[in-house]
């Protein structure tokens, strides 16, 4: 008595979930599964890991602005930057093209030396901020047909069982031919996640690629000019503290 109680309150498999529809799919629906499923982690991985890389980025830019431009000299306002970062980089690259342009034996005009040198260093960094995005685009546009192709399998084997059985019934085909179209959900699950961070990142990618532009532009400026070209931000921080100067020795004259 006991048992039969316990046998009916015990909650019962679902027949037409994900697990019956990998169970009926066979090797080939696991398979797509499995596949679907590393998309997914993959895509989530290198969001997560771009979206750090772009936020160092970002953080970086506010402390440019804060207060590389005020340091006397750029190795001076490098030594402020992290090491490895992308502005230290370009900073470095600029230098370092400003001392190699001295030992050319064939005459280059400076300003195009330090220009082509600075945009390989800014093309490398948007190359390496670009990386994995190509991923994402493949499983975006592949991941509906993969699921596609679960489903395509999964109601090719059901038709199959039920013409073997010889049933015809609503009842024996809408049950494998719903578990078959899960595929095709898990395919979209996994497409539709990697469109959007896709499509978020290239557009935080542009920001970025943008800051790095402008900076490269005021470095270009300061080392064609041997310092006397600064972005205007660097320029106002000595003209507001010159009248508290004033200020202060008017009362002793």
């Amino acid at each position: 008595m006991l048992t039969t109680i316990l046998a009916a309150a015990a909650p019962k498999e679902n027949p037409y979930g994900l697990i019956p529809a990998l169970r009926e799919g066979g090797l080939i629906s696991q398979t797509v599964f499995g596949i679907l499923v590393l998309m997914l982690f993959f895509s989530l991985y290198i969001l997560f890991t771009k979206l750090f890389e772009q936020q160092k980025i970002l953080n970086q830019a506010k402390r440019v602005r804060a207060g590389f431009w005020n340091a006397n000299s750029l190795r001076e306002g490098a030594a402020k930057l992290e090491k490895n970062s992308a502005y230290r980089q370009l900073v470095d690259d600029g230098l370092a093209a400003q001392e190699q342009h001295s030992k050319l034996t064939d005459p280059v005009e400076a300003h195009d030396w330090l220009q082509g040198s600075l945009a390989r260093s800014e093309d490398l960094i948007n190359s390496q901020l670009k990386s994995g995005l190509s991923f994402l685009a493949t499983v975006g546009s592949t991941a509906p047909f993969i699921g596609l192709f679960g489903t395509v399998i999964g109601i090719i084997r059901a038709l199959v069982k039920i013409g073997a059985a010889g049933q015809a019934s609503i009842d024996a085909v809408a049950g494998p031919v719903g578990e078959a179209l899960i595929m095709t959900a898990v395919g979209l699950a996994v497409a539709v996640p990697a469109v959007l961070a896709f499509n978020w990142l290239q557009a935080r990618n542009k920001k970025i690629s943008e800051s790095l532009n402008a900076f490269s532009n005021d470095l270009l400026g300061y080392l064609a000019s041997d310092g006397r070209v600064r972005p205007a931000a660097a320029k106002a921080a000595p003209a507001k503290a010159a009248p508290a100067a004033t200020t202060s020795t008017a009362p002793r004259a």
